[in-house]
């Protein structure tokens, strides 16, 4: 049994549907009759059904798209209209005189699309028209159906380079403004339905925004086929107002959606260029917005980008990428004060992948991030967010899967340091991953220091850090720790007799602890 709810909204469809197709039937009477005057009537008739209040957004598309399908047949009409010597211009004035506003202005953009195609009038002028008339519906949800129809109809009509719409000068620059004025108005209706209704239904109004962001969205996807949107113009243009209208609508679920769209539609080597700007909008950012996930995907992005080619290397090193986006995650942690630890230590475990994938000589910048990571943990004790902990064995494993080599590793001072934040569990789990690197690369281990240094690391084998009784700890877990130290000690060689003593001296002091609890066994 549905609930009341849901059943009248099925029934309120269906209903909507019923009219829908009632009045597309005589306006197709109408069509076949070359009837123009019937074809309007009915039309209009039939698109008063999108007026409707009562259905949520998934409902509404439904019906929409019945209404999208008819008007390909209307616009089809229109064109042998004006081929029949009908004016286009008397056309476009004609539908001007649809009763209700909202189907004036659908019958408005169908004939629109007409006008343009027939290069009468400048592509630009009737765009513009268009899409200032569209401010005349300012309900959320019809106004945004509506300028996502006025989107759709024109995406292959704008004005741009090498298009056969292209016409005076500066036609680029209004085929950009009228697609930034689409997405400004279409962001500001979908904020504004976060807004109406009581508050009791807001995670039910999150929901429906979410099944409508794509229709938002789209309009940076446009943006982004312009062909005469190069990188100037997206840098002096493009990329400032459209972070104006996310920063300024103040709203976290559009903030972070957008931002996220920047991220995936525009070109890497824009992001790469532009990396300053886009930084810059982050801590201004709502402090509810979801800032690691959308800037671990940049930094993911501009790796892959740096994977792909060696040449594009310099660009990296030119714009200072590294410094850029290590000073924006300490601004975005300042900022967000409450941030939880999971977060930032996300962020520098993917700042620590990006710089080992496009600085991998410097182990400088490597150990930077990991600084700062022990600089933000201090204070916090041992980590108890699995999630974080989980984020902090990946941190530590990166350098590990990079340079195959713990020599390099032993080299980032502050890798020991983060060690210290995870519990004992998870430090024995580090400790055999970095054994298991050391035996799978057959790394010696040849000075007294850096056998010090690294049985440090793998204290945790060696020594129980929680201070649990021998007969807590599960048997076959425990000989295959002892195993795995056994087989390190056969990694650690060299030739020098003296230096050997030093090492052997070393290991001994290191494994004292661990010998003593082994006899007492």
């Amino acid at each position: 049994m549905m609930v009341d709810g849901v059943e009248d909204e099925e029934k309120w469809l269906a209903a909507g549907i019923a009219g829908l197709q009632q009045n597309a039937f005589y306006m197709h009477r109408a069509l076949d009759s070359n009837n123009l005057r019937d074809a309007l009537k009915y039309s209009a008739q039939m698109l008063s059904e999108l007026r409707t209040s009562k259905l949520s957004p998934q409902k509404y598309y439904q019906l929409y798209m019945r209404a999208f399908d008819e008007l390909r047949k209307l616009e089809m009409f229109f064109k042998e209209e004006t081929r029949r010597g009908c004016s286009i211009i008397d056309l476009y004035e004609l539908v001007q005189h649809a009763g209700n506003i909202l189907p004036r202005l659908y019958l408005l953009c169908t004939v629109g699309s007409v006008y343009i195609k027939s290069k009468e009038a400048p592509a630009k002028d009737v765009l513009k028209d268009l899409v200032e008339m569209c401010r005349g519906i300012q309900h959320p949800v019809r106004g945004l159906f509506l300028r996502s129809y006025l989107s759709q109809i024109s995406r292959d009509k704008l004005p741009d380079i090498g298009s056969e719409y292209e016409g005076d000068a500066d036609t680029v620059n209004d085929a950009m403004e009228f697609v930034l004025q689409n997405f400004t108005e279409m962001n500001k209706l979908w904020v504004r339905m976060q807004h109406q209704g009581p508050a009791r239904e807001k995670d039910k109004r999150e929901k429906e925004r979410s099944e409508l962001r794509d229709l938002v969205g789209k309009n940076l996807h446009v943006l982004s086929q312009i062909e005469g949107v190069d990188l100037d113009t997206y840098k002096e243009t493009v990329l400032p107002r459209v972070l104006e209208q996310v920063v300024n609508c103040k709203d976290e679920i559009a903030q972070c959606y957008l931002m996220d769209c920047i991220i995936q539609v525009f070109p890497d080597e824009y992001h790469l260029q532009t990396l300053e700007i886009l930084l810059g909008a982050f801590p201004q950012l709502q402090p509810s917005v979801d800032i690691k996930t959308v800037l671990s995907r940049l930094m993911e992005r501009l790796s892959n980008y740096a994977a792909s080619s060696t040449e594009v290397l310099p660009e990296f090193l030119q714009v200072e990428a590294f410094s850029k986006l290590n000073n924006a995650i300490g601004k975005v942690i300042e900022a967000q004060a409450d941030m939880p630890i999971l977060g930032a230590v996300t962020l520098y475990s993917s700042l620590l992948t990006f710089t080992l994938h496009v600085h991998p000589d410097r182990l400088d910048y490597a150990d930077q991030v990991l600084g700062a990571c022990v600089k933000k943990l201090s204070g916090e004790g041992k980590l108890e967010d699995n999630r974080a902990t989980k984020q902090i064995v990946a941190l530590l494993s990166a350098p590990l899967d990079k340079y195959n080599d713990i020599v390099t590793v032993l080299k980032l001072s502050n890798y020991p340091s983060v060690m210290e934040y995870v519990d004992s569990e998870t430090n024995k789990v580090m400790a055999m991953v970095i054994i298991q690197s050391i035996m799978k690369n057959n790394t010696q281990i040849s000075t007294a220091d850096k056998v010090g240094a690294l049985f440090e690391l793998i204290k945790g084998l060696i020594r129980d850090l929680d201070g649990a009784a021998h007969d807590q700890v599960d048997e076959d877990d425990f000989k295959e720790e002892q195993n795995s130290v056994a087989r390190l000690i056969q990694m650690l060689q060299n030739d020098d007799t003296e230096e050997m003593f030093k090492v052997s001296e070393r290991v001994i002091l290191s494994l004292y602890d661990y010998l003593i609890s082994l006899s007492v066994e």
